[in-house]
This record gives C-alpha cells, structure tokens and sequence, in this order.
C-alpha cells in the first residue's frame, strides 16, 4: 500500500486542498476551496477584472469554479492518483456582477474507470447561477509532494 492510499480521508482532502491553493492560475481567481467525501465547495469572490465588455462576469469564472469543484469531489474518490477532466458541460443561467459565487460539486457515479461530478453555482442569494457535469478519468499520474500534495 503506498503513502498516499494509507493516509486518511481528512488528510487526502487537506492535501489536495493545498495542491489547488499552490496551482500557479490561482493566485488570480483566489479561490477558496473545501473537500469532503464525494464533494467539494468553491468560492470565488467577484471582481471587475473578471467582466467582458457588457460588465458582467466572463464565462470563463463560472466555468473555472464548476470544473473546480466537480473535479475535486471526484478527486476526493481517488488516492494516489490525480483524476483528468475528460469532458465537462455547462449551461449558464444567470448573470452574477459582485458578492461570492460558489461551485457546490458533487460525485453522480464512481465507476471503474470514471467518475461523473456535477457541479451547481449559485450567488449570494442562493439563486443558481449554472450548472455543469463532467467525466473524470483516473489517470497514471501520483500525488505526491512535488505537486503539492502534501500537508
């Protein structure tokens, strides 16, 4: 059994909390994000920098928040092995122009060689604000510390 299968539950969430907090794109977004068994929350406060032209929020947010989530509540499935995002849809409902929006993520299917999340977003005011579901792959690649992984 290697390190990371013979580790706890909380820690293998703690370490990919911190894998994602150390990914070079995050320092831009900021977001927080909590894992737990099959699920995952992110937050992602809204800034203006984060507008195109017509003053509202780019898709690319929304779309950053749900594969986020819905990839670490797959992930939070699998120890020692970092899961691949192979497929991932999402439906835009409204728009969001400032507070916190958060990706609710959650794991649909575990199956042998995929997993299926979904992830739900919603503003402030608990409005959903899109939708999204993806495939997830259990890939080759480890966990291990020099990725991140690591408490």
């Amino acid at each position: 059994m290697t390190e990371a299968t013979n580790q706890t539950s909380t820690e293998h969430y703690r370490k990919l909390e911190n894998m994602y907090n150390g990914a070079p794109v995050n320092s831009y977004f900021k977001p927080l994000l909590t894992i737990g068994k099959g699920t995952a929350e992110l937050k992602i406060e809204i800034r203006e920098d984060f507008f195109h032209a017509a003053g509202s929020t780019h898709g690319v947010v929304y779309f950053k928040a749900a594969d986020d989530a819905a990839f670490f509540a797959a992930n939070s499935l699998v120890k020692g092995n970092f899961v691949l995002t192979s497929t991932f849809h999402l439906t835009l409902l409204r728009p969001i122009q400032s507070g916190i929006l958060t990706a609710k993520g959650s794991v649909v299917q575990n199956a042998t060689h995929q997993i299926i999340a979904e992830s739900i977003l919603v503003d402030e005011k608990g409005r959903e604000i899109g939708r999204g579901i993806g495939n997830f792959a259990k890939s080759t690649i480890p966990l291990t510390p020099e990725i991140g992984y690591k408490l």
